[in-house]
């Protein structure tokens, strides 16, 4: 055996003998960026909304959405969605369980719980076959994760929402600028909500936002977390009045959720510019991010966590990029040594599964948080909907059924093909691991 194809974990050479930092750089942050943060810095206008309310009407059009509401993260962007949408005391919410916790757990602060459903082994979204039977008389929304990047199954999913008048909120925290079938993720169900942190696709430091095509859905969600929107004169927004609800009006002046949703004008103006580039920053990891897989279609034990480009679906800026692993064809090589052999051959980024499941937390079985004496989840009368070990088997098995894979920002074929080879080399030398 050559020192080439011998595995470095067993001493050989390195595959990826040193990683090239600029494939990876992330956020691309320019010198127009640093000005339009700078303005803001300068103008003293951090806490105002004008520069922030440019760049919603502008993620609105580019989403090709009418409302558009800028928050200070995404988890306030979700809590204010399920408010919108009715989630209250009692209530029920369904969510995959194999997601980042903001996705599920703002329901029990609005003292309702989630049904966790179990994901599809393909998309890693939340299975479509395992939505209906969950669906009660208090279920008042359907969370859907694009998890990945990958879109959901949308064409399976909202007819069963709208045949029970289920509202269906879009978690697009990894699915900016990811396609269904020709439609933006985040435009299809009732309301979506996402994140901006650093480390996203569309990566601002900080910040989140909601978008929807309802005025009523917009309009509960400014009053919920944006008071100085609701008609309480600021000396940034001396008649800034959003509300036409009358029965939000009333409330003018105070967020009914008693909270400060508002985005740091420092964020909205990095947002304004890095739109601008968004489109063609995002193609370009598409690009690379194919030309990787295309590098490794006829490797056995792995396969692309990607949709088919041909249905007219993209992967948006691919956060998050995973693959999916199948150790039967391996002879039973566990993913997590798989993983740690690719890591061997310099590849960084490789490790097994994705979010933990979260029907298993304890937040959701026990948390008392409004100090009741019993758990939140069981508090207003819900249904048990708890879930305990064995009853969502894929979420269950995620660390043996997927790894993560490096997220190319730049597409670069002769460096790519090294990273590919790393994982070619491990799936066709695994005789030469144990378990």
């Amino acid at each position: 055996m050559s020192e080439e194809s011998k595995l470095a974990l067993l001493g050989g050479m390195k595959a990826v003998p040193r990683e090239d930092e600029s494939l990876f750089h992330w956020p691309i942050v320019t010198r127009e960026d640093e000005e339009a943060v700078l303005d803001v810095l300068r103008r003293g206008t951090m806490s105002g909304t004008d520069i922030t309310k440019r760049f919603e009407a502008e993620y609105a059009e580019w989403m090709g959405l009418p409302y558009a509401l800028a928050t200070c993260n995404g988890t306030a962007a979700l809590t204010a969605a399920f408010w919108a949408c009715g989630v209250g005391a009692g209530d029920e919410v369904i969510c995959p369980s194999m997601t980042y916790w903001a996705s599920a757990a703002p329901a029990l602060p609005l003292g309702a719980t989630v049904n966790f459903a179990d994901i599809d082994r393909e998309t890693l979204c939340i299975d479509p076959s395992d939505i209906e039977s969950r669906i009660g008389e208090k279920t008042r929304a359907i969370v859907l994760v694009h998890y990945a990047g990958h879109p959901c199954d949308m064409d399976r999913i909202l007819p069963i929402a709208r045949k029970h008048g289920v509202a269906v909120i879009e978690d697009v925290s990894h699915a900016q600028g990811s396609l269904y079938r020709g439609k933006a993720c985040g435009t299809m169900g009732d309301i979506s909500a996402m994140s901006f942190m650093a480390g996203k696709s569309f990566a601002l430091g900080e910040g989140g936002l909601i978008a929807t095509r309802e005025r009523r859905l917009y309009e509960r969600c400014v009053a919920f977390g944006h008071y100085e929107r609701t008609g309480a004169p600021t000396r940034f927004n001396p008649a800034d009045n959003q509300i036409s609800d009358p029965s939000l009006q009333k409330f003018s002046g105070i967020a009914l959720g008693a909270v400060k949703h508002r985005m740091n004008q420092t964020v909205s103006a990095m947002g304004r510019v890095q739109l601008k580039q968004y489109p063609a920053r995002i193609t370009e990891i598409q690009k690379a991010l194919n030309r990787f897989w295309d590098c490794l279609h006829d490797v056995p034990g792995i396969r692309p966590h990607r949709i088919d480009p041909s249905s007219g679906s993209t992967m948006g800026g691919w956060y998050y990029p995973h693959g999916l692993y199948r150790a039967e064809e391996l002879g039973g090589l566990s993913c997590d040594r798989f993983c740690e052999a690719v890591r061997a051959e310099g590849v960084a980024s490789c490790f097994p599964g994705a979010n933990k499941p979260l029907h298993l937390h304890p937040y959701f079985h026990e948390a008392d948080i409004f100090r009741q004496g019993r758990p939140t989840s069981l508090a207003f009368g819900q249904r048990d909907v708890r879930q305990g070990r064995g009853s969502l088997p894929v979420s269950e098995k995620i660390d043996e059924l997927c790894f993560t894979v490096p997220w190319f920002k730049r597409d670069d074929e002769a460096a790519i093909r090294g990273y590919a080879e790393a994982f070619r080399k491990v799936a066709t030398s695994c005789r030469n691991l144990e378990g």
